[in-house]
């Protein structure tokens, strides 16, 4: 059910809002100071401007808010924006560019982990920050980059418990369909290693990797169904990317695939990607995020508030990296407000022990892993493409990066 704020409640957001935002205007040394420069490196063309779009508005949304607060340290915020357009070769070559050209003091970007680990090298190279708002991988720490999203442990395995679960119907057999990169192919390495270790055998997995883009799912919905047809629950655990989702879940219907039947969790799926999809057909399937528009908290009020009073659409929604994007920017403007500096190695140590109360309805904090503590919910796909949520942890978890499934890395597990 869509979180509708009352009338009172958006035009006083409305009102507050332009209040706020004409405040700098008669603030002579606000203008004058050099403006703090915030890269945003998302793609706005090609398969991932679906999902990324939204998180460059997020940033620019966030820049205002921020600005009508009088800025940081006095300073007004500038936004610096490049399109990569889905091209991962093109992320490192913007990346670089915003560092070393528009010289900016913190970057929010990313959504592929393909996508990250090309600016990775730069960032570190340069001595850049980014803040990386998606769900990923894990396998990964650097002391460039701030993860908002879920590591596995914050997202993958707490979905496939769910799915073998009594509540989430006790599946024992899993189909893995995933866009073919880094992000699903080391996910679901860990989590067939997860379900080996619950007594669930090799045969009774089977994975498909597909495209970016993708979308002519009729094959391999075909095959699931027969896979599903042995005689074992079977559910389904998607990590598609992107615009090939609108495609597979039209297939789903298509084929009749009901959510009491053959269950599909996703991990990349939210309230943006469903916007485009009639979601009738799909009423009962799942998504695993730490964050579902359908939150009831006064964080989330807040947000929805301040969204719709920015976009201007009532009918825009609001998503998970869009959450974790906003629990990033407010806790990198606290860290630098703490140093006293936007420069990088100082904001670094400031950020450790952030602690931000996110629209999840959950404190937040940044630890010493440059990883969120987050909370896990299953949501169940509604008519009007919004999420009711089904299950939640009653804390947030501290982020895993480093799996106990992937043996050559459980060594460098934190304590």
């Amino acid at each position: 059910m869509i979180n509708k704020l009352p009338p009172l409640t958006r035009r006083t957001a409305l009102a507050g809002l332009g209040a706020a935002l004409a405040a700098p205007a008669i603030r002579p040394a606000f203008a004058q100071a050099t403006p703090i420069k915030v890269g945003v490196l998302h793609s706005l063309s090609g398969t991932m401007a679906i999902s990324e779009t939204a998180l460059r508005d997020t940033v620019l949304m966030m820049i205002e808010w921020q600005n009508a607060r009088g800025g940081i340290l006095g300073r007004r915020l500038e936004a610096v924006v490049v399109d990569p357009a889905s091209n991962w070769p093109l992320f490192a070559e913007k990346a670089r560019e915003l560092l070393a050209v528009s010289k900016v003091d913190v970057t929010f970007g990313c959504w592929t982990s393909v996508s990250r680990k090309s600016v990775l090298p730069v960032f570190e190279e340069l001595n850049g920050l980014l803040f990386y708002p998606v769900q990923y991988e894990g396998e990964e720490e650097s002391k460039n980059i701030f993860y908002t999203g879920a590591a596995p442990n914050q997202q993958a395995i707490p979905a496939v418990e769910y799915l073998m679960s009594a509540d989430g119907g006790g599946a024992k057999r899993i189909a893995l369909l995933g866009t073919d990169y880094v992000y699903p192919r080391t996910t679901n390495r860990i989590l067939r290693g997860y379900l080996n270790s619950k007594g669930i055998a090799d045969a009774d997995i089977i994975e498909e990797y597909t495209p970016f883009g993708h979308s002519d799912w009729q094959g391999i919905v075909s095959r699931v169904k027969t896979f599903a047809s042995q005689g074992k629950k079977t559910a389904i655990v998607s990590t598609i990317n992107g615009d090939a989702n609108v495609p597979f879940y039209r297939e789903l219907g298509n084929q009749g695939i009901k959510a009491e039947d053959i269950p599909c969790v996703a991990f990349s799926v939210g309230e943006e990607e469903l916007a485009g999809i009639d979601t009738r057909p799909l009423v009962g399937h799942l998504a695993a995020w730490n964050y579902f528009m359908s939150v009831q908290s006064p964080a989330n009020t807040e947000f929805l508030a301040m969204w719709r009073a920015y976009i201007k659409n009532p009918r825009r929604v609001t998503n998970d990296p869009m959450e974790a994007t906003l629990t990033g920017f407010k806790m990198w403007a606290q860290a630098v407000a703490q140093a006293g500096t936007t420069a990088v190695d100082p904001v670094r140590i400031a950020m450790i022990g952030q602690k931000v109360n996110s629209p999840c309805g959950y404190t937040e904090e940044m630890h010493a892993n440059h990883h969120l503590s987050k909370p896990v919910m299953i949501g169940e796909i509604q008519a009007d493409g919004q999420f009711n949520i089904i299950s939640k942890t009653p804390t947030a978890i501290p982020a895993e990066n480093w799996s106990p499934f992937i043996p050559e890395n459980a060594n460098r597990r934190r304590p």
